[in-house]
């Protein structure tokens, strides 16, 4: 059975899109579609519903909060921002990864 490398980003993605959207919420409140092109940039892809998908999950857990602001292009827009909670949490992940990757760089070098 070959190996299916696009299986396996997906997989690693869905374990890290939590980090991903709280180290960009910490920079400053976004609209969705700026969460989409932020992650694109970065080279990540993901579809408009999982955004979706994220954010009314970490806004359930107390991570992410959100603000309506009026538009001038159209209806009121709804702008995700991080709670203190969500500051720490990504804080916390931040050290697990840098210890993760850590680890698994070092395993990289010591066994090719």
């Amino acid at each position: 059975m070959p190996i299916n490398k696009e299986n396996i980003a997906t997989q690693m993605r869905k374990g890290i899109m939590d980090y991903c959207f709280l180290i960009i919420l910490a920079r400053r409140r976004v609209y969705p579609s700026e969460i989409i092109a932020h992650l694109k940039q970065a080279g990540l892809s993901i579809k408009e519903a999982t955004v979706y998908t994220v954010l009314n999950r970490l806004t359930k857990e107390g991570k992410v909060t959100y603000q309506w602001e009026e538009s001038t292009q159209g209806p009121p827009r709804k702008y995700f921002l991080i709670t203190p909670l969500g500051h720490e949490y990504q804080q916390a992940t931040r050290q697990v990864w840098d210890e993760i990757s850590g680890s698994i760089s070092k395993l990289n070098e010591n066994h090719p």
